[in-house]
């Protein structure tokens, strides 16, 4: 095994070649299950209506103005909708393809500043790392803000190195101005605390220059200064100050739904992240040796705690906020499994311990899952939402067979324990890395159709076979973008669809249909709308021009 991988990794051509092979997993089922609310949805949605409104430069939902995003992502799933139109595949390919990106920089980078067996190694770890890989097969925001981010830690590490260039740190500035555009501020607010931060351990030595930090500033200026000009322009300063409040909401006011304990994403860290959130523990912190004068190490740590404390410090947590604290840890494992397999470290007795515990955890969760839905009817009545007991009732069948996902997880893990056991840590990776590949291949194909079925599957169904129709859709109390998306609601001038009041008794000039979920009572105080059915855990209702 050490000695292919060894051969591999000695041939650049050989490395890129495996990891362009092994990165083509992130293309497979990317259009298999419908996309997710809220997240995946509301960001399809903008582009789709950047499509119908021809307004490329305004962020809209509804074809209203949707101050919380810049536009850069949703550029990026337009230009993926005009060549493969709009659908699924569409919005989730920025990401796939950003997939691709990380593996190649990560075997790149760390063929550069340390070794090309270790590049291949740190790619390879980050691909079979369980939330990382699900990411690229989504269509959210951030694996690309993500990026963006990482390559402007990288050029400021290089911009303030012993030997840096000033051209690095005009790249860096680059990167963070993209960061910026594509999610907004907090981009450079990661970039800017982890330099501050590096430096205040470093007691300050290596500053840099004024030169340096007016090309950083150039460089972000350069990025965001068009879209600026552009959208003051067309839109005033309205948008962009609703959005700055936005993201100051969204560190000090929770938003309904999305408070969470300040642990809360260290939890996530470490369970999403099975196995490099165990294998990185004894180099989270400490300096330790150095294996490049840029101190690369030092620079990961200070990335990952920035931004974990970041986002535990926040009032609103969401499970992907935490998401730029991947690629720091994946290199942090990846560095101690480098020199584990040289006999340069050793396994601690706490790792010993989490690492089948986790494994086996997540082989656990899997095998329940289907015997939860098989025995679903038992449960049930122990359920005390009737949205969520509706929804289970309404899910696809489940068989049994199911269990196969488990199954094979299982098997992996306890092959890549036995493997650690033997001291066969490179084996043992791999091993993880098929773990997750695998299994989450088949998540996707097995689990996640009929998972869909029972939480959003009835209302996207509905909202499908009525695209076609010229009529006004919502929802009618909850939040949602489905019905945007796919009912396929054609641009219009007239704001009126907005007004729920005027929806609920206005003068009509067609048919409005309005979703709820089945404890929402409120349409029933209204005589012209009627019930059209009850699927699931969601009840679907229509009001005709007229009263009738």
């Amino acid at each position: 095994m050490r000695e292919h991988f060894d051969r591999i990794a000695a041939s650049p051509g050989r490395s890129i070649a495996l990891l362009v092979l092994l990165s083509g997993v992130f293309f497979i089922g990317l259009g298999h299950v419908h996309l997710f609310d809220w997240d995946e949805i509301n960001f399809a949605e903008s582009a789709r209506e950047m499509i119908a409104s021809g307004d490329h430069l305004k962020v809209q939902i509804n074809y209203l103005p949707f101050w919380e995003k810049p536009p850069l992502f949703f550029w990026l799933q337009v230009m993926s909708m005009r060549v493969f139109g709009i659908n699924e595949f569409a919005a989730r390919l920025p990401n796939a393809l950003f997939g691709v990106l990380y593996l190649l920089t990560f075997y790149s980078i760390g063929r550069r500043h340390l070794t090309a067996r270790f590049g291949l190694l740190w790619a390879l770890m980050f691909f079979g790392t369980i939330l990382p890989h699900l990411y690229f097969k989504s269509g959210i925001i951030d694996p690309v803000f993500n990026y963006f981010i990482l390559m402007s830690v990288y050029h400021v590490m290089l911009a303030l190195g012993p030997t840096g260039l000033a051209r690095h740190a005009l790249v860096a500035g680059l990167f963070s101005g993209l960061s910026v555009l594509t999610k907004g501020p907090v981009g450079l607010l990661l970039v800017g605390l982890t330099a501050f931060v590096f430096l205040l351990l470093q007691r300050f030595r290596g500053f840099p220059g004024v030169r340096k930090i007016v090309l950083f500033i150039s460089g972000f200026i350069l990025v965001i200064a068009g879209w600026l000009v552009a959208e003051l322009n067309q839109n005033g300063t309205g948008n962009l100050l609703r959005f700055v409040a936005y993201m100051v909401d969204l560190f000090t006011t929770g938003v309904a739904g999305h408070e969470q304990p300040f642990h809360y994403h260290f939890v996530v860290v470490l369970l999403g992240c099975f196995p490099i959130s165990v294998l990185a523990m004894p180099y989270l912190w400490g300096g330790g040796a150095e294996d490049d004068p840029l101190r690369f190490r030092r620079w990961m740590q200070v990335l990952f705690w920035v931004v974990m404390i970041v986002f535990s410090v926040t009032t609103t947590k969401i499970v992907h906020y935490s998401s730029m604290a991947y690629a720091p840890l994946s290199f942090l494992a990846a560095l101690f499994v480098y020199r584990l397999d040289e006999h340069r470290e050793r396994m601690r007795r706490y790792q010993r311990w989490m690492l089948p515990a986790l494994g086996l955890l997540w082989s656990t969760l899997f095998l329940l899952i289907p015997l939860v839905m098989l025995n679903r009817e038992r449960i049930i009545p122990y359920i005390k939402d009737p949205f969520a007991a509706e929804g289970m009732r309404a899910a696809l069948p489940w068989t049994g067979a199911e269990a196969i996902v488990g199954m094979v997880h299982l098997a992996l893990v306890l092959w890549a324990l036995h493997r650690f056991r033997k001291r066969l840590y490179l084996a043992g990776i791999l091993l993880f890395v098929a773990s997750t590949v695998i299994t989450l291949l088949l998540v996707l194909f097995v689990f996640l159709p009929k998972i869909e079925s029972a939480t959003q599957g009835p209302a996207i169904r509905f909202y499908e076979r009525i695209a076609a129709e010229d009529a006004y859709v919502e929802t009618y109390g909850f939040k949602s973008y489905a019905q945007y998306y796919y009912a396929r609601l054609p641009y219009e001038a007239s704001t009126e669809r907005t007004n729920m009041d005027w929806l609920l008794k206005g003068p009509i000039d067609k048919p409005v249909y309005l979703v709820t979920k089945v404890t929402e009572t409120g349409l029933e105080a209204y005589p012209d709308i009627r019930l059209l059915g009850i699927e699931g855990g969601f009840k679907f209702h229509k009001r005709d021009p007229g009263g009738k």
